[in-house]
């Protein structure tokens, strides 16, 4: 069944990256395939953050930092590449909160046992950061705009699933103190890419 999930959603992202306007060929076929994948990063992602991120200790760290620095990254280029001052704003508060939320990360996962927090990305958030880099102008907000609405589902997936953990309370409390931040980030990111539409 999850694997149907993510066919049906890769190919209707491959259908509708198909069906919009472009150069060339070439560029309606990559543009074809970073829609695909991005739209397939959000399912992985949710499913990933529901099942190892939610359940360890050094899931959840490795989740929530590989995840903040991907956060942190789209939203240098979104300022960077962006004509849109409302996603420049997005860009802008993703990147205030991230950092603070990094910083408290080191805080409370210095409290556990043998965790270490991620240093780079994993090749799925790669992928993203590339798919943002190749986006072109025109199409750029709106790639921006998906991607942040469904990396924010997948960490609050991620903290909602961990907000309780007992094996360690300081990471507990942090994920019960990022849902909000996390939820006003999405809620943005849709409101945004709902005027779009």
């Amino acid at each position: 069944m999850k694997y149907l999930a993510i066919a049906s959603v890769a190919s209707l992202a491959l259908l509708a990256a198909c069906n919009q306007g472009g150069d060339s060929a070439a560029q309606n076929t990559s543009e074809a395939v970073n829609a695909t994948q991005d739209a397939t990063s959000g399912v992985v992602g949710q499913t990933s953050a529901m099942t190892m991120g939610a359940n360890t200790v050094d899931g959840f760290v490795t989740g929530l930092g590989t995840g903040n620095m991907y956060e942190l990254e789209a939203a240098k280029i979104a300022a960077a590449k962006s004509t849109n001052a409302d996603v420049k704003a997005l860009a802008a508060m993703i990147t205030k909160d991230h950092t603070a939320a990094g910083e408290k990360l080191g805080t409370a996962a210095a409290a556990a046992p043998n965790v270490a927090i991620p240093t780079a990305l994993d090749e799925r958030r790669k992928g993203l950061i590339d798919n943002l880099n190749a986006a072109t102008p025109g199409d750029f907000d709106k790639v921006y705009l998906d991607q942040q609405v469904a990396a924010h589902n997948e960490t609050l997936t991620l903290l909602n699933g961990f907000d309780d953990n007992t094996d360690a309370p300081a990471l507990a409390t942090l994920a019960r103190e990022l849902i909000a931040p996390v939820t006003a980030h999405r809620d943005r990111a849709q409101a945004l890419l709902d005027a779009m539409n």
